[in-house]
């Protein structure tokens, strides 16, 4: 410890609160944290906060770890996030100024609080990272398809346990590989071996976007920061754009859910970011009231150094695609296209429609939302289209670059043109680069797969097979293609701007 660190512990309503205040003599401003995932994790965090002349305080939310209550995820963070505002600027130390941070889903404690609270209670500014908007927004996709392997592991750690055990998923895979496969998925508690009574309810929430469109109300600053490669990216990005404060600001960098901690294999030594250091940096400007109107914002362009504002959007490119095989394919649940291998099988029938483009005669800069439009015909009531977009590098490399799932409820036979959203992409591909498309009917364990019956994939017991047909001249790739040379910016002066 240093002479600048007065850490104490409180509890304000009852739950535990980490406080550090710094040296000298108040009030100063606060930073609050609201979080499941152990409060004692953020120490190092507050003491950087105070350090820098924030009283800082991290706070377990209701029924986790050292705060007593019963744990609903998304239910009560308003109601508590309220009371410790009025908490700390009742405070000596406090001069009533006070950002709320968080990261997941203590971002949504924080947005909660900052979009949900009586006005007098709201924080005056918001840093909300890698968001995790909702329990809806969570556990679909925005066209109904479940992401199973992310719930699956988030509840077996976190759910319905005052503690955490980050590893429970995975240890029970270990143990049996098969986990995700037992119908129905509504039983996996008693395959986990342990009481989860809230599972079977996280899938009946099906409402999305309240946050979201309540930000249009929002009166203070807000930081979003996301990556390529984090699930959540398009709602943080819908979150900033949507933002009613007087200023929003966005970061998107190669990374995934842990942010510069979780690097793509597309992330440069340029991308390597002190968070930390950033955060105080808008903190300030934004209490001070010092950033300029609107939106703005820096994302990274991948395999290359650059950072370029985030407006920063490609002009729609049909990419030219040949079938390589699958046209008519079958979409069997019980051997369905993994989302953890890129591999494609060479023997066999087909399991997917694949299309490759001819390599790129020179390098190609990508920044913006992707999607892929087809003709296509799936012969039961009920079909999943997978659309996995992959960069195969000259070197032999296979690299994941978007992916989309949409769900569709149609006469079986019925032939219909639709467009799967790939979602955003930002990257530089080298020369020699072909793209793969690839067309299937399940993209798992990362969703749950449809049973192709019309039942619920939560509730279903049985699966069928089902045969698809694809037209290969009507799949259009149409990538956000940048017709000349990015201009560069400055991650940190978009930000404080």
């Amino acid at each position: 410890m240093t002479p600048s660190e007065r850490p104490f512990t409180v509890a304000v309503e009852g739950l535990a609160t980490d406080v550090h205040l710094p040296d000298g003599d108040g009030p100063v401003p606060a930073v609050l944290i609201r979080t499941p995932y152990d409060r004692r994790r953020h120490r190092a965090e507050l003491r950087g906060w105070a350090r820098r002349g924030f009283a800082a305080l991290v706070q377990d939310v209701r029924g986790r770890h050292a705060s007593p209550g019963e744990w609903r995820p998304y239910e009560n963070e308003a109601t508590d996030g309220v009371a410790t505002v009025r908490w700390i600027r009742g405070q000596s130390w406090s001069d009533g100024r006070l950002v709320a941070v968080g990261t997941s889903y203590a971002a949504h404690c924080a947005l909660a609080l900052a979009l949900d609270a009586p006005v007098e209670a709201r924080p005056d500014a918001v840093i909300a990272a890698v968001p995790a908007l909702g329990i809806a927004e969570t556990a679909r996709e925005p066209s109904g398809a479940e992401r199973l392997l992310a719930r699956a592991g988030w509840w077996a750690a976190h759910g319905d346990r005052p503690d955490s055990d980050e590893s429970a998923l995975d240890k029970a895979r270990a143990a049996d590989p098969g986990l995700l496969t037992h119908l129905p998925l509504t039983g996996l508690p008693e395959r986990l071996g342990r009481s989860l009574p809230s599972w079977p309810g996280l899938w009946r929430h099906r409402e999305r976007g309240r946050l979201v469109s309540a930000a249009e109300h929002a009166v203070m600053p807000l930081l979003a920061v996301g990556g390529h490669h984090d699930h959540f990216t398009e709602d943080t990005v819908a979150l900033w754009r949507r933002w009613g404060g007087p200023s929003a600001r966005l970061l998107l960098g190669p990374w995934g859910h842990g942010l510069v901690g979780e690097p793509g294999p597309d992330a440069e030594p340029a991308h390597r970011l002190s968070l930390g250091e950033l955060y105080v940096r808008w903190a300030r400007r934004a209490l001070a009231g010092d950033l300029g109107p609107g939106h703005r914002g820096a994302a990274a362009l991948g395999g290359s150094p650059l950072w370029v504002p985030v407006d920063t959007e490609g002009e729609p490119r049909t990419q030219n695609l040949r079938l390589l095989h699958g046209s008519s394919f079958t979409a069997d649940p019980e051997r369905p296209v993994s989302s953890a291998d890129l591999a494609v099988p060479t023997d066999g029938p087909p399991d997917r429609c694949l299309l490759v483009t001819p390599p790129l005669p020179r390098p190609l800069d990508v920044a913006g939302p992707a999607q892929v439009r087809l003709r296509a015909t799936a012969h039961t009531p009920s079909a999943d289209w997978a659309v996995r977009l992959v960069a195969l590098t000259p070197d032999g490399v296979a690299r994941r670059l978007a992916v989309g799932v949409v769900r569709r409820e149609q006469p079986p036979g019925a032939d219909t043109e639709f467009t799967v959203g790939l979602g955003r992409v930002g990257r530089r591909l080298p020369a020699g680069t072909r793209l793969r498309l690839e067309i299937a009917g399940h993209h798992f364990p990362a969703h749950a797969r449809n049973p192709h019956t019309g039942d619920d994939p939560v509730t279903a017991t049985r699966l069928l097979p089902s045969r698809r047909e694809v037209d290969p001249g009507s799949v259009a790739l149409r990538l956000p293609v940048l017709m000349s040379r990015p201009t560069p910016t400055d991650p940190a002066e978009e930000i404080l701007r």
